[in-house]
């Protein structure tokens, strides 16, 4: 029989991670009171203190920081033992569980994804958009497919795929009210930008028009295109929505990129089921077919 304590583990690791009941909640999925529930059930168990209660959040204690290695130790074990097990499934069906970036997801993954269902009705995908880098060694995910310069993840499979180009774009209607009177360097023109707002930030420098100005922010890359398709600005984005959105354009003098590329990445346990080798071969598969659109060699 299991010890009690060890059902509590995840918990304590997550509160040890995060620095707060309610990220450690967020991070499991779960209600802030039920980490508190389990902690105090691992204190109680010890008869010790695992935590400091700190302006900041939460703060190991003596004992707490004596106690992380054992429990990740243990957590290594439990996970290692869970991907062994799953790596013998030999059954095309079960659930898949799949994260990927936003500006993937909605027109150039979602199509592939309609075709795989019907090619493999027993397979469920539990899909997961974020622009986070989901822990696959922690189980967070499955399969991952990555935008990004490289990968280094420890016990990862890792396909890299191809680079994907960007460009800037804009309506037709921001150029024709703004383009006549903008500089050969961007001047009167403007981005949408990523993540804070910033009205100089670094990578801005490094496109084609440098000193555009920044106007408001949104880690929403669906939005950024909803705002560009209505003729707000500028973004740099896949050559591939211009032949999706007609309304957009490639903004004359902006140069085309091939800096990062796509990876699909699985951990190297989970080669071996059946059904990720599946759903893995089919979306590679396709997105290589996709490789002319999405280098714009046919833009």
């Amino acid at each position: 029989m299991v010890a009690p304590d060890w059902e509590q583990m995840p918990y304590f690791l997550a509160v040890a991670r995060t620095g707060s009941l309610r990220a450690a909640a967020a991070e499991l999925n779960t209600a802030h009171g039920t980490v508190n529930r389990h902690i105090r059930a691992l204190e109680a168990t010890y008869g010790v203190q695992l935590f400091q209660r700190t302006r900041s959040g939460l703060e190991l204690s003596s004992a707490g920081r004596a106690l992380v290695p054992i429990a990740q130790d243990a957590e290594t074990l439990f996970l290692g033992a869970r991907r062994r097990l799953q790596g013998l499934d030999r059954q095309e069906a079960g659930a898949v569980r799949f994260s990927m970036t936003g500006v993937m997801a909605y027109e150039i993954v979602s199509p592939i994804l309609v075709r795989f269902f019907d090619e493999y009705p027993e397979i469920d995908l539990e899909i997961h958009v974020s622009d986070r880098f989901e822990d696959i060694n922690r189980l967070e995910t499955d399969v991952s497919l990555r935008y990004t310069d490289e990968v280094r993840d420890a016990d990862v499979v890792a396909r890299k795929l191809y680079p994907m180009a960007l460009a800037p774009y804009a309506s037709r209607a921001y150029l024709e009210r703004h383009l006549p009177n903008a500089g050969p360097e961007g001047e009167g023109l403007h981005w949408i930008g990523w993540d804070e707002i910033n009205r100089s930030p670094d990578w801005v420098r490094q496109t084609s028009f440098p000193k555009a100005q920044v106007r408001h922010a949104t880690t929403d890359h669906v939005l950024q295109l909803s705002l560009l398709r209505r003729g707000f600005g500028m973004v740099n984005t896949s050559v591939y929505f211009e032949s999706i959105y007609p309304e957009l354009v490639r903004v004359p003098g902006g140069d085309i990129t091939l800096e990062r590329s796509l990876w699909l990445l699985l951990h190297s346990d989970l080669r071996r089921t059946t059904r990720v080798r599946r759903f893995v071969d089919y979306l590679a598969d396709a997105l290589k077919a996709m490789r002319p659109q999405l280098q714009g060699e046919l833009a």
